[in-house]
């Protein structure tokens, strides 16, 4: 009785949190004048592509992808070669001042990225990189977020596999890319995933850095093409252009779920 009143709520929980999606994703290929939120059972008769074909004919899709795509492919690439670098280095490697850069570092997490804007725009403005590529990967590649979860993550690794691969001849280099980096793949992978939608994602700062419609991101054409309704709404064209922002954040995530799993258990385990 109690699996079957758990298993109950887990599927009604699932069914709640799954329902706008698949709504998002019928409304996106019915038509104009089929579009009805009372009855949905209509969203499924007659659907069609013509939503998608007017929202790429409005608006350049495919340069927001390509813009959406590069930012935040690099600035995950970046963001795993800073935080495992300096996760590892805080964890495995003893200087003078460790424990006090750490704790900075962990202060800037308590800091709203809200009061970063201005002083980065600025930044940004005096090394003439506004509405440029490195202007949106760059602030992504740094945070406090990524290196307290790596270093957290190299904590638990035995000392002992670094006393054998020192015996073998390792230096800290070798020991760092040949040993602890394929054994940490289940974190890197789930500092990638978090890495990459929140990147995919991002509004507010290239809002801020770009000007020009070349450099605009998906949220950013999806906002576009939401200001140039000004009387009726075709929710068709909107939820189009809202599932092609959305699917690919999508995907990253069911691929990479298995590792953001493992991780997890892995920690629970060891906790």
């Amino acid at each position: 009785m109690k699996k079957f009143l758990l298993y109950t709520i887990l599927i009604l929980t699932a069914i709640s949190m799954l329902a706008p999606f698949l709504i998002m994703v019928l409304v996106s290929f019915s038509a104009g004048n089929q579009i009805s939120f009372t009855d949905i059972s209509g969203l499924t008769q007659n659907l069609t592509l013509s939503n998608y074909s007017h929202v790429t004919n409005t608006i350049p899709v495919s340069r927001y992808f390509i813009n959406s795509l590069i930012v935040s492919v690099f600035t995950t690439i970046g963001q795993i070669i800073v935080s495992t670098l300096a996760g590892y280095a805080f964890a495995r490697i003893s200087f003078r001042g460790r424990n006090l850069i750490f704790f900075i570092i962990l202060i800037t997490m308590f800091i709203p990225p809200q009061v970063n804007i201005i002083p980065l725009f600025f930044l940004m403005r005096e090394l003439h990189l506004v509405d440029t590529y490195p202007a949106l990967i760059l602030p992504g590649i740094f945070g406090g977020f990524g290196v307290f979860m790596m270093r957290q993550h190299f904590l638990s690794f035995p000392k002992e596999l670094e006393d054998a691969s020192i015996i073998d001849g390792c230096n800290k280099f070798q020991m760092f890319y040949k040993i602890v980096c394929p054994l940490a793949l289940p974190a890197i992978a789930t500092l990638a995933i978090f890495t990459f939608i929140s990147s995919w994602n991002s509004f507010v700062w290239p809002l801020i850095i770009t000007n020009s419609e070349a450099m605009r991101t998906l949220p950013l054409g999806l906002a576009v093409f939401k200001g140039s309704y000004r009387e009726v709404i075709e929710w068709g064209d909107l939820l189009a252009c809202s599932l092609i922002c959305t699917l690919p954040a999508v995907i990253i995530f069911l691929l990479g779920k298995k590792h953001i799993i493992n991780d997890m258990m892995k920690g629970g385990v060891k906790g």
